[in-house]
């Protein structure tokens, strides 16, 4: 039985015939398991989303070379109960059929597993798919492979690029002009000391972007060495580098009021630097609101008109309020309807937060003053980064998973969403308007991918 029968069924008692089936083939609380390490994957067909009516190809690493796995979604076994034989490398893959209506979501798939018996689940997510709406004006241009983020003065943007896993050899820090973008200068960062087992260091890799105007700076985040680097930012050359594991997995790094605030993914804190003399500063602790759990950070947005910084947990599912003249958190809101959330963006006129979850495909937007959940908008697959611009009044979402830009109104409505590239990565609100965006290669053939691009409100 496909998944779409599954789904559709509800039945409980096709659960529970086929529950009995198979139990009649062993004895309960024998072949007792000694452990397991398997791994379950979900992804649509050339690496798109998993959408209603599409196939889902469910992969297995790590499992023991011929073990058999059975798939069952609402208690009923997939693929017309078909069992997959796991290879001699200890993989599997086999395809799922999602039927057309399908709701968007997040679907419990039940592994059974035998020789050695073991049962467990992937979440397997069905994504909605947004027709292009408004009317966007879209200029871009190719750069480098890789990019990460991008930043902006009044004269010029600044973007990171990367590509690769450690070691990472191929590395640049970009100043463009921000009408043109062309290249003004361009840096590849130093080489990074080995590793402690010997292994090749590769180079300092620039990732998040930050830029303190009046100190002439431009901080880059060195995830891979757990570190952060200053340069300049009238011609590039390197100010400052900070030792390997000064802050472990950095991601974003915003300036304010003479200080440079860093994130460290997954950890409860912000590191904070003094942009002035390069030294760090005592760091801002923050706390998650459930009981037993440990708030990680991931991105942040700062509203310098009122000196306070926003912060989203992506091991929590929460966005926190830290007044930066006193370092202290503030609030901390609960997030139950997003899962993974990573970006985060403010409204000051209507003091209202957005919020990207990654795995629930959507954004919310909360009040600010209360934490109460106002809208909850569908914006497509894995959105990513958000970028909230006051000169249109709309919060623009970085949708990974469908190459797609989306702008969301405080009210929740889509205004506008269009195709946007190959993987879009990150964006920031514009001069007069609009956002810069920039996006990921899906390969050296891409033509969509390692663009930035200038969007904004067509007439």
């Amino acid at each position: 039985m496909s998944l779409a029968t599954a789904l559709r069924s509800g039945v409980c008692g096709l659960a529970l015939s086929a529950l009995m089936a198979g139990a009649a083939l062993c004895d309960p609380f024998t072949g007792l398991a000694k452990g397991f390490d398997g791994q379950l994957m979900a992804a649509g067909q050339n690496r798109a989303p998993i959408t209603a009516g599409s196939t889902a190809e469910v992969r297995g690493k790590g499992f023991v070379p011929g073990q058999s796995v059975v798939l069952r979604q609402n208690g009923v076994a997939l693929n017309d109960g078909a069992a997959v034989t796991v290879d001699e490398k200890g993989e599997f893959s086999t395809e799922v059929s999602i039927p057309e209506g399908a709701e968007p979501g997040l679907y419990p798939v039940v592994a059974e597993i035998s020789n050695p018996d073991f049962a467990t689940t992937l979440e397997l997510k069905v994504s909605p798919v947004l027709a292009d709406t408004g009317t966007l004006s879209i200029t871009s241009q190719k750069l480098a492979p890789g990019l990460y983020q991008v930043a902006e003065t009044p004269d010029a943007l600044y973007v990171t690029s990367a590509v690769g896993r450690p070691p990472v050899t191929e590395s640049k820090l970009m100043k463009l002009d921000p009408q043109t973008f062309e290249i003004l200068a361009e840096v590849t960062p130093e080489e990074a000391p080995d590793s402690a087992d010997g292994r090749d260091g590769g180079v300092f890799a620039v990732y998040g972007v930050g830029v303190d105007e009046a100190q002439g700076q431009v901080w880059v985040t060195n995830t891979r060495q757990n570190s952060v680097a200053v340069y300049s930012a009238e011609d590039l050359s390197l100010i400052k580098q900070f030792a390997p594991d000064s802050v472990p997995h950095p991601r974003d790094a915003l300036a304010h009021d003479g200080k440079v605030y860093v994130t460290a993914t997954f950890e409860p804190t912000i590191h904070v630097f003094d942009a002035a003399t390069l030294e760090e500063l005592a760091p801002i602790e923050l706390s998650s609101g459930k009981r037993g759990e440990r708030f990680g950070t991931a991105s942040m947005h700062i509203d310098a008109a009122s000196g306070t910084l926003y912060v989203v947990s992506l091991d929590t599912d929460e966005v926190a309020k830290v007044d930066l003249a006193s370092g202290e958190e503030t609030a901390v809101y609960a997030l139950p309807l997003s899962k993974r959330t990573i970006g985060v963006g403010y409204d000051a006129k209507t003091d209202r937060i957005f919020t990207a979850g990654v795995d629930t495909d959507n954004v919310l937007i909360l009040d600010a003053k209360t934490g109460e959940t106002l809208h909850d908008v569908a914006v497509g697959s894995g959105p990513l980064n958000i970028a909230f611009d006051p000169a249109t009044d709309l919060a623009w979402v970085a949708v990974r998973g469908s190459d797609s830009l989306v702008a969301v109104s405080p009210e929740g409505e889509v205004v506008a969403k269009a195709q946007i590239g190959s993987f879009p990565n990150h964006l920031i609100a514009a001069a007069g308007g609009g956002v810069y965006v920039v996006n990921k290669s899906k390969g050296q053939d891409d033509a969509t991918g390692d663009h930035i691009s200038r969007v904004t409100l067509g007439q």
